[in-house]
């Protein structure tokens, strides 16, 4: 991890500084990923943390006191036309932007709208971490290497699940084969 926050914060330097500062990692990490891989990897850590930064502000700049939990109300309600009739259909758009507009910056429901965009869209988009890259706040410290094994002993689970389910899938075609008019062509 130190490797990606070393590269995270020299994504300026040019590809030869970033081969440099590649083979200046321990020979264990270089033997993990290849230079391709770890330059990937460092973007991809970027990508999670600056991208949703980067829609808040857009949003705050440009988008007329929306907020990622707004935004998403009014989008999804503005596609469930109910008739074709232009009168009807524009009562009920600005009905869907009163309620969106409440989730907004100056609404009602704001602190709502502000928790979800930040605590729930935000977080989704990182993966569920925070934009400091834990997934418990100020316990940090206590959860994130709960949430880590959990994830490991997940991916093992869903691996096996996987392995069992393409091993069964075979085996039922293998016999669906072998009953004559059944899974054969």
């Amino acid at each position: 991890m130190d490797s990606i926050k070393q590269t995270t914060d020299n994504l300026t330097h040019t590809e030869e500084e970033q081969r440099q500062l590649y083979n200046n990692l321990p020979t264990e990490q270089r033997n993990k990923q290849s230079f391709t891989e770890w330059v990937q990897e460092a973007y991809n850590d970027q990508y999670e943390k600056w991208m949703p930064w980067l829609e808040d502000q857009y949003l705050k700049w440009f988008g007329k006191g929306d907020n990622k939990a707004s935004y998403v109300t009014k989008d999804n309600l503005s596609k469930t036309k109910v008739t074709g009739v232009k009168q009807v259909d524009q009562l009920q758009d600005d009905v869907n932007q009163v309620v969106g507009n409440q989730l907004g910056e100056n609404g009602l429901l704001a602190p709502v709208g502000n928790m979800a965009s930040k605590e729930g869209f935000n977080r989704a988009e990182r993966g569920g971490k925070d934009e400091n890259g834990s997934y418990g706040g100020p316990l940090g410290g206590v959860t994130d290497p709960v949430v880590d094994s959990s994830k490991r002993a997940g991916q093992g689970l869903s691996s096996g699940v996987q392995s069992a389910g393409s091993s069964l899938a075979s085996g039922a075609k293998s016999v669906g084969s072998a009953i004559p008019g059944f899974g054969g062509k």
